[in-house]
């Protein structure tokens, strides 16, 4: 597992995906500090360590990213940490397209054009 706080390149998802899943990469991304945990098996790793670094849940969002992608799809929201009926979110995905907006914002920033 890895914390993202400046930079990954796509190059380097590629490495982790293909270790792991094939063509993707789970992560988790904190609205609040603009990091993001990647490479663990599962959202629930990646969100308790965001959490043991002082993270807050309800800022936390699971998503997949497939490094081989460039449009919309290169970030899937999908992730059962996500099912958080309390702050109006009753799926896996991510129903607040502003939210959506927010999290895609904080990955750009964090992931170069490799």
């Amino acid at each position: 597992m890895k914390l993202i706080e400046a930079s990954v390149t796509r190059e380097e998802l590629r490495t982790i995906a293909k270790n792991q899943f094939g063509d993707f990469v789970k992560a988790v991304v904190d609205l609040e500090q603009k990091v993001m945990a990647i490479g663990a098996e599962l959202h629930a790793d990646e969100e308790a360590y965001l959490l043991e670094r002082g993270s807050e849940q309800r800022n936390l969002w699971g998503v997949n990213l497939f490094p081989d992608r460039s449009d919309d799809s290169f970030v899937e929201f999908d992730s059962m940490i996500n099912i958080r009926p309390s702050q109006g979110n009753r799926s896996r995905g991510v129903e607040d397209s502003g939210l959506r907006e927010r999290i895609r914002s904080i990955i750009d920033g964090l992931v170069s054009r490799d």
